[in-house]
């Protein structure tokens, strides 16, 4: 909460020139570029939860729930004063409120329930709780990613399904059926694989039906004390996904060992473990021997949480940086209207703007897939090429809206080190740069209506601006023999990337940003390496007065 009425006139100075604390604000509706992406993606429907939502996030109770979560991390609770094994995690009470206020608002469940715009609506909920805390997202994405992979087990997901749509968050360690509602979380890399997860290790043996008792080790299982996972281990067909609840059907807990917490660079409010398992209960998901493709259907719907949040970050970032440059004056000027500054303060709101309209379009793909195979393929080879995109360009841009601030950016006080900290995460979580890359390779490969769909939505933004038209013609060159390998995957992504950055700013943004865009990003003659650098023409003054907070 702010401090009340503080001392201005100290005994050797007055404290001036310092901006105002941002805070209670609507961080939906003062955001442009998200309601103009939500809006222009058919997610008209849900304007007024996502501001209740936006608003609620703003607030400075908020603001102070998510300094303290990162403040007082989780805590591992191996056993009890006993000497009973008790495998719990826990948390602050603000980690608890923040939880409590994205479950009850539909951040899990909105894609599963709304008539239209559910993905969208959901994707712009990742990207406001990216703007005050993005660790506690973690398990509500995850949650809200189940939901496909269990429909690959009717039975289960008959059971579980209709907990993730209650809306509700129950902290408490109890059975899942006893509970108002439940939480999901996914736990595959081991640590002779990482990546690699057709080397794990783990092994699972048949109790009967879909029934089996797992053994082995997890190297990565974030936000432990979810109420079930999807894993995966070997039966004698192959690798097979399983759900592991965290307790067993006679009531008794089950054999999932908390090993220790990972101490991290960020997403500090968060747990993130090392688990085994021993004789674990867990359920068959899908078919024997097909557990990666049954899980790919969750890492998917994650990649595109992973897609808005980094947006959602970034946009974070930007907001900062904007808003105290407004505030702040060097040299008989306001930071912002210094032109070094606000060519700054343009290209970091130009990046932000394309990677939030992508992330929507990617969204109303979501929402669209399962009626439109056009949509559904473009959605498969959009997905991981803005994943590796957008989450490479997080960490950056969060340190150049840093560097806006001068040292005030690195004081632990202020919001800026929380968020630089937390940049890198989408990044890595589900693959990281080479992984991604390979898949779309993989993508390429198995499904070509895919690569078609993108090349459609690509050339329909052609004639609009030349640096974009000449890019496009560019891309032919990936499509001749030998020009696509291993080697050159992720150039072919960054250059995708752009373009659908481009198109998608073509159907969401003003002219002023869209041409900017492509004035900035698309011409060879005039990119820079550094926010900042451009000298293209772009119309700086619209940009930032665009991007600037209200």
């Amino acid at each position: 909460m702010p401090h009340l009425r503080p001392h201005a006139e100290l005994e050797t100075h007055d404290v001036t020139n310092q901006p105002p604390p941002l805070e209670d604000v609507d961080l939906f509706g003062g955001d442009a570029a998200l309601k103009g992406a939500v809006e222009k993606n058919a997610g008209a429907s849900h304007l007024d939860r996502l501001s209740v939502y936006g608003a609620a996030l703003g607030s400075a109770e908020t603001m102070e729930w998510a300094r303290q979560a990162n403040k007082n991390p989780p805590q591992l609770k191996s056993f009890d004063r006993y000497g009973h094994r008790l495998d719990e995690v826990e948390f602050h009470p603000a980690y608890h409120r923040l939880m409590s206020l994205g479950l009850s608002t539909g951040y899990a469940s909105l894609a599963w329930t709304a008539k239209e715009g559910g993905h969208v609506a959901h994707a712009a909920m990742v990207y406001l709780q990216a703007g005050a805390e993005p660790g506690v997202g973690c398990p509500m994405t995850m949650t809200y990613a189940a939901v496909p992979a269990l429909r690959h087990e009717p039975a289960l997901a008959a059971e579980w399904e209709p907990r993730i749509k209650a809306s509700r968050y129950d902290p408490r360690f109890i059975p899942a059926a006893e509970k108002e509602g439940v939480t999901i979380g996914m736990a595959m890399t081991e640590k002779q694989g990482g990546s690699d997860i057709r080397a794990n290790t783990t092994r699972a043996e048949p109790l009967g039906g879909d029934e089996y008792e797992l053994v082995g080790h997890k190297w990565f299982c974030s936000a432990p004390m979810c109420d079930a996972f999807l894993t995966l281990a070997h039966t004698d067909a192959g690798i097979t996904c399983f759900l592991v609840p965290r307790w067993r059907p006679d009531g008794s807990r089950n054999g999932f060992h908390i090993m220790r917490l990972k101490d991290k660079l960020g997403d500090r409010a968060n747990a993130s473990s090392e688990i085994e398992y021993h004789r674990a209960y867990a359920r068959r998901v899908g078919e024997e021997g097909r557990g990666v493709r049954t899980i790919i259907d969750m890492v998917q719907h994650t990649r595109l949480d992973c897609v808005a949040g980094s947006a959602g970050g970034m946009r974070a970032a930007a907001r900062e940086a904007l808003w105290h440059a407004a505030h702040r004056s060097a040299f008989q000027k306001k930071l912002i209207d210094q032109p070094a500054m606000a060519m700054v303060l343009a290209d970091i709101s130009i990046e932000t703007e394309a990677a939030t309209a992508l992330a929507f379009r990617l969204a109303r793909a979501f929402d669209n897939a399962a009626l439109n195979d056009s949509e559904a393929a473009f959605m498969r080879l959009a997905t991981p090429i803005a994943k590796y995109w957008v989450c490479k360009r997080q960490p950056g841009l969060v340190y150049e809206a840093l560097e806006c601030h001068g040292g005030a950016g690195f004081v632990e006080e202020g919001p800026m080190p929380r968020l630089f900290r937390q940049s890198p995460l989408n990044a890595i979580w589900e693959g990281s740069g080479n992984v991604i890359a390979l898949d779309i390779l993989r993508a390429l490969q198995r499904e070509p209506d895919s690569l078609e769909a993108v090349r459609a939505e690509i050339a329909a933004a052609k004639g609009a601006n030349a640096h974009l038209d000449k890019h496009i013609g560019l891309l032919d060159r990936w499509f001749k023999p030998g020009a696509l390998s291993e080697a050159t995957a992720r150039a072919f992504a960054e250059d995708m990337a752009l373009a659908l950055e481009a198109s998608a700013l073509r159907q969401s943004a003003p002219d002023y940003v869209f041409d900017g865009f492509c004035n900035a990003r698309l011409d060879p003659d005039n990119r820079s390496l550094a926010y900042g650098a451009i000298t293209a023409a772009i119309d700086a003054t619209n940009i930032v007065s665009r991007a600037r907070p209200a």
